[in-house]
């Protein structure tokens, strides 16, 4: 369902990668391996449309990726993207309209429970330590789970143990249900799922 061919990128003049040639099915986990600056940020960020290749393409359900595919994908950067001047709850709330999906109050709440943050909902995220920030983000997972694609960054990243074993749950039930997920990390963090694949880019 999602594929891509001959997939090639640039950065500031500079060939990352070339070439890479991917197929991802429903079910499946893809985990983007390599050296710092090789180009695994930029990978994600193409396969979310958020960066034009500098050849080849990316093909969801067959057809090149437009409207229709940004509305089946969420991508979560290595940043938390969290505003500070709203509360966690507000955070959600603003992400969720912003990708189009109508969440309730309730679900949203539900959400930071499985992430270990629903005490949490009404601070300001100016008060957040870096690890309660990325669980407030990666909650938008738990609010994700008819999206399809997910395509991860360093999900992993400021964690502590319990966090990861939450998240470790969370893209498990995801790729249980059909679900596809795409992700960057230096931590070798086992995720369960039917199928799994890795790719490194050496530029």
């Amino acid at each position: 369902m999602l594929e891509t061919s001959a997939l090639a990128c640039e950065r500031g003049g500079l060939r990352l990668f070339s070439d890479v040639n991917l197929t991802l099915a429903p079910g499946g986990l893809l985990r983007v391996r390599g050296a710092n600056g090789s180009g695994k940020t930029t990978l994600l960020r193409t396969l979310a449309g958020l960066t034009r290749p500098a050849a080849g393409e990316v093909r969801w359900r067959g057809n090149p990726i437009g409207d229709d595919y940004r509305r089946e994908m969420l991508f979560l950067g290595h940043a938390a993207a969290v505003k500070d001047e709203l509360t966690v709850l507000e955070n959600l709330e603003f992400s969720s309209r912003f990708s189009c999906l109508e969440i309730s109050e309730s679900k949203i709440k539900s959400a930071l429970e499985s992430l270990g943050i629903a005490r949490l909902a009404d601070l300001p995220a100016r008060y957040l330590s870096q690890g309660q920030r990325k669980r407030a983000a990666l909650a938008r997972l738990a609010l994700s789970a008819g999206v399809p694609l997910w395509l991860l960054d360093e999900p992993f990243a400021a964690l502590d143990d319990e966090g990861i074993a939450q998240l470790r749950k969370i893209c498990a039930a995801h790729l249980a249900g059909g679900g596809m997920l795409v992700l960057t990390s230096h931590q070798d963090v086992e995720i369960a799922c039917a199928a799994a694949w890795s790719v490194e880019l050496r530029g």
